[in-house]
């Protein structure tokens, strides 16, 4: 292995869950080629350029005085701050200016199928991709880094939730729409968090790369909003092949946002489904931390918030989400999360012949995949809710402390 690739990096691609393998295999994607593999343990090392330029000019200038002129230009546009120093001037102008690939109709259709997800969609995202993901232990050692498990995998979640709501709402990613603010705000978090946890005393950069590398966002990127579509299917959530190219072409648009390199920026389905599984052959290696973050998350349905039938309905809740997470990881994923191993998959299939038939009646009536599109919303509100109670959410939150001591 070369000098320059972390040793997180592993020797050979690992086992990938056998639904990402087989879609792939149907769909004619091999095992990362040896440049491939090679790019992936080297995109390791490598941050988000722009935007930590940026942060240093803003740490350096003073957070106090720069940090308003951010949230003004995210807000109201750059041209909206006419004393915006040089530094602030060039990285909003880069971000404002929409792409020549970038089609609106199209992005408004991807995000139309992933509102019709409902929450079941977003169950495949926590169950499978964010607690699935706790078998990257490379990861995980930023993660912990930021305060992982004294601010809660449920917040985490949550926050999480809302960053894809706000990025798939009805104009959502327009130039200063909520998506597109969420997105530049995680941006900044997520350049505060490689500033923060690189200069802490135990990081072992020669082990672990820089965090929240580029290999991390694009299988983040990849997890977040291909996975839950790719998920759906097991649960009888169909969606037209024109409604897959155009969820990848909404994650094309929003990895640009959020500082992913064009490497890892899908320019087909078929391409998002390449780098979710070469990112998973890569990444897939537990340890300790696996189980220590995993555990937990599998009984936070235990808190959440029910009106009625309360202690009923978290343990219904919980048995409903680790049924999930065990029809897609299998047994052999399950062990390596600290899960039971053998819990019957018995929510996705009573999902799947309700959802199979609300997609045709959406795809055959007229206005029926708008209604559809509202029907999901509300169901993805429902669960946010159940999930926090009252409180609000605020995307980038539980890592945003180390912005005060960055």
């Amino acid at each position: 292995m070369s000098a320059h690739i972390p040793t997180r990096h592993p020797e050979s691609p690992r086992p990938v869950p056998g639904m990402i393998k087989l879609l792939a295999l149907a769909l004619g994607i091999r095992t990362p080629s040896a440049d491939q593999w090679r790019s992936l343990g080297e995109r390791l090392t490598v941050g988000d350029e722009p935007m930590d330029r940026l942060l240093d000019w803003m740490i350096d200038t003073g957070l106090a005085q720069t940090r308003p002129l951010f949230d003004r230009a995210l807000a109201e546009g750059i041209a909206s701050v006419p004393e915006a120093p040089q530094p602030l001037r060039d990285f909003f102008r880069t971000v404002e200016a929409v792409p020549d690939w970038v089609d609106p109709a199209v992005l408004r259709r991807g995000q139309r199928a992933l509102r019709r997800g409902g929450a079941d969609g977003m169950y495949v995202a926590r169950d499978v991709s964010l607690l699935g993901g706790y078998q990257f232990a490379g990861f995980n050692k930023t993660l912990l880094r930021t305060g992982a498990l004294e601010k809660g995998s449920n917040k985490r979640f949550a926050e999480t939730m809302q960053w894809a709501m706000d990025v798939i709402s009805e104009d959502g990613l327009q130039p200063r729409g909520i998506g597109y603010r969420s997105t530049i705000r995680v941006r900044l978090i997520h350049s505060f968090v490689r500033r923060h946890v690189g200069q802490m005393p135990d990081w072992r950069a020669e082990a672990w790369g820089v965090p929240v590398n580029q290999t991390d966002m694009a299988a983040t990127l990849v997890g977040a909003l291909i996975a839950p579509p790719v998920g759906g299917l097991g649960m009888g959530i169909l969606n037209a092949p024109e409604d897959l190219e155009a969820i990848a072409h909404l994650t094309r648009y929003v990895g640009w946002l959020i500082g992913v390199e064009d490497e890892w920026l899908p320019n087909s389905f078929r391409d998002a489904i390449r780098i979710l599984f070469h990112t998973l052959t890569a990444l897939s290696t537990p340890d300790e931390s696996t189980r220590q973050l995993a555990v937990p998350m599998a009984d936070d349905p235990l808190g959440w918030h029910y009106d009625s039938l309360r202690g009923l309905r978290r343990r219904l809740a919980r048995l409903q989400h680790l049924s999930v997470t065990s029809a897609f990881l299998g047994p052999r994923g399950m062990r390596m999360l600290g899960l039971p191993a053998h819990v019957p998959p018995w929510y996705p299939l009573m999902r799947l012949p309700v959802n199979v038939v609300r997609s045709v009646i959406a795809m055959a009536a007229p206005g029926g995949m708008e209604r559809a599109a509202l029907r999901g919303q509300r169901e993805q509100l429902a669960l946010l809710r159940t999930m926090i109670g009252d409180g609000e959410v605020a995307v980038g939150e539980s890592a945003a402390h180390v912005s005060r001591v960055a």
